[in-house]
């Protein structure tokens, strides 16, 4: 990993400790009860595939595309996998810390320092997301012996077993119901990156265009801290308004950035959308309580656990997240509704395809862009 004298400009092992001791203790559950969590949980992952893809129709009949495995862990070990998948997407923007950081005066110390600091940080980031994730598809995940991936270099559903236990609880709703409806959720997003082989590229392609366009400049940094930190305690000067109520992570970003942000967030408002929308389409004929299941989260989504949690997604970008899932699944629904399930899927043809941000909140553009041609 990219180090200074020997030390890490993010001491990964320490965000991995912070985080598994900060985090809350999950839901209480036999010895008994948790094996049997973790076989259905495994048996849903399964049955999900054949749902999913007759669903979607992404993937030919007789096409069989990368397998890539299915991990049921606890918060612990969805912390670890997610460190791992950061210290793969960051190095590049690391290594560039480093060069800059090399010819500073007291550079390696302030790279021990720093080092530490940011793995504290990234530690207590981690814990407070590590009980909310019910499931993820990790795009970039560098095999371990501990947690495997796909053979091509990348791919592993997480199912987070204590997460989904306490949701359900929470919902006071079928439990086997809930379990196979979170699995169709993930399931599309391991069908999404199977049955388009370019996503995966495309995805870090832009993610390090995004990083590559990160302000080195200390000073230019705090800047933009300081202007967030205003913004977010109200203290901006009068007449001046943060129409878009942006987050912390939004405040402090280039104008580059800002514009691959745009690009990247209208692919992952897709992405998100359509697994909300194929949950729910499949969820009728072998979910029985979906309606039921799909109200109570929805209510769960909107309010948050208390007014931390509202308070901490309101600061990271949280809310964007769920605006994504809202204004993905419009636009899905929309445009199916418009062309049909096939005509939806020209969605995934290249990246030329995929639909701006303007397209996302107005899916008639799309339609008529894509398919202006044909018609």
């Amino acid at each position: 990993m990219t180090s200074i004298g020997g030390a890490e400009m993010v001491d990964w092992n320490l965000a991995v400790a912070t985080a598994t001791r900060l985090v809350r203790p999950g839901p209480e559950v036999s010895r008994d009860e948790a094996r049997e969590v973790v076989a259905e949980l495994r048996r849903h992952a399964k049955a999900s595939e054949e749902h999913v893809r007759a669903f979607t129709r992404m993937i030919p009949d007789g096409h069989e595309p990368e397998d890539t495995p299915v991990l049921v862990v606890d918060r612990a070990g969805w912390v670890k996998a997610n460190v791992a998948g950061f210290r793969e997407l960051l190095s590049p923007l690391l290594e560039k810390m480093r060069e800059r950081r090399s010819g500073t005066p007291g550079g390696a110390v302030l790279g021990a320092v720093g080092g530490k600091v940011t793995g504290v940080e990234l530690g207590m980031l981690l814990s407070f997301l590590a009980s909310r994730v019910l499931g993820q598809y990790e795009t970039f995940a560098p095999a371990s012996r501990e947690l495997p991936a796909g053979a091509t270099g990348g791919g592993r559903l997480l199912l987070v077993a204590p997460n989904i236990v306490h949701v359900e609880r929470e919902l006071d709703v079928d439990p086997h119901d809930f379990r196979l409806w979170v699995c169709l959720h993930e399931e599309t997003h391991r069908t999404q990156f199977a049955g388009v082989p370019w996503l995966r590229d495309h995805l870090r392609n832009e993610i390090q265009s995004f990083l590559a366009a990160t302000d080195m400049d200390p000073v230019t940094v705090l800047e933009r801290l300081r202007e967030a930190a205003q913004a977010l305690a109200g203290a901006r000067p009068e007449g001046e308004r943060d129409e878009d109520g942006r987050s912390l992570v939004e405040l402090v970003q280039t104008p580059e950035q800002r514009e691959v942000l745009g690009r990247l967030t209208a692919v992952m408002s897709l992405l998100e959308g359509h697994a909300d929308f194929v949950m729910d389409g499949v969820g009728p004929q072998v979910v029985p309580s979906v309606a039921e299941i799909r109200e109570k989260f929805q209510q769960r989504r909107q309010r948050g656990a208390s007014r931390l949690d509202l308070a901490l997604r309101k600061l990271l970008g949280l809310d964007a997240k769920l605006r994504q899932y809202r204004d993905g699944e419009r636009f899905v629904s929309a445009v199916v509704q418009q062309v049909g399930m096939d005509g939806f899927n020209r969605v995934w043809t290249s990246p030329n395809t995929l639909p701006t941000k303007a397209e996302i909140a107005s899916p008639a553009d799309w339609v008529a862009r894509v398919h202006r041609k044909s018609e």
